[in-house]
């Protein structure tokens, strides 16, 4: 009787596992990627001289997108965001790399801002590469006069696309070592390297990049270590910028000085 209850429980516990454990892999994309759709206003209403665009990327997908042309412009971003909302967040940072001399192009993934589509790591190396391509096809963006800029997942996302075709200089912010390092911190009860599809390996692309790189991040980021970040600018050799008391999201990440400067400093004369 004794073993009969143990062998129940036992099964009870193999049971809860493998549930919890089915669902945090059938759903994780649901965690990782956190798109707000559309419609979205028209380019030139949140931006003067704004321009709505349509990236189309290798798998046939037509992705909207903002672009923000300067005239006799110092250098072009490609802003890749994070994982959540769409590109109508970013707005504030195109605004104010405008003001400074700075053309540039906010990007949405598959799934996000109304575009079809289910955003992963494949998809998204994907998407990058589409909006490149429209700058430097399209817009006549120079090579030698573009910058990426990436934020969290999409420091990732602009890593990987660095290694293949190098841009002047790139600007990394609240960048992890790989999304298993930064899922473990939040899920440490799942065996989450095992169980990740996206892998997203910041830290292995980064050291394989021979461009200026800058990592800025927050000193007090709850979301993505900062320990992590800096691991990244080690393995890079390039250049750390740590904001004091910053956390992932606030504001000073997006349109403070010390980000808008590690851009900017990364633009020609």
């Amino acid at each position: 009787m004794v073993r009969k209850r143990m062998l129940i429980g036992l099964a009870v516990v193999v049971t809860i596992m493998a549930v919890v454990f089915g669902g945090a892999f059938a759903f994780q994309r649901k965690l990782i990627y956190l798109p707000s759709g559309g419609p979205l206003p028209d380019a030139a209403e949140v931006l003067p001289g704004g321009r709505d665009v349509t990236l189309v990327t290798g798998d046939g997908l037509r992705l909207t997108a903002w672009y923000f042309p300067v005239a006799a412009a110092r250098a072009t971003v490609l802003v890749a965001p994070g994982n959540a909302g769409n590109r109508s967040l970013r707005v504030p940072l195109a605004r104010a790399l405008s003001a400074r001399g700075l053309s540039v192009l906010l990007l949405d993934y598959r799934g996000y801002g109304g575009n079809a589509g289910d955003p992963t790591e494949s998809g998204l190396a994907l998407d990058v590469r589409a909006a490149r391509e429209f700058l430097v096809r399209e817009a006549g963006v120079s090579p030698e006069r573009l910058l990426y800029f990436g934020e969290s997942l999409g420091a990732a996302v602009v890593t990987e696309l660095a290694i293949e075709h190098p841009p002047a200089g790139l600007v990394l912010r609240s960048p992890f070592v790989d999304l298993a390092s930064v899922g473990r911190r939040h899920y440490p009860f799942l065996p989450v390297r095992w169980l990740l599809l996206d892998k997203f390996p910041v830290a292995e692309h980064i050291s394989r990049v021979r461009t200026p790189v800058t990592v800025v991040y927050g000193g007090a980021d709850s979301i993505v270590p900062p320990e992590q970040s800096l691991a990244v600018a080690t393995a890079t050799d390039g250049r750390a910028v740590e904001v004091p008391g910053a956390d992932h999201n606030d504001l000073v990440l997006l349109t403070g000085p010390d980000l808008l400067d590690a851009i900017t400093g990364l633009a020609g004369p």
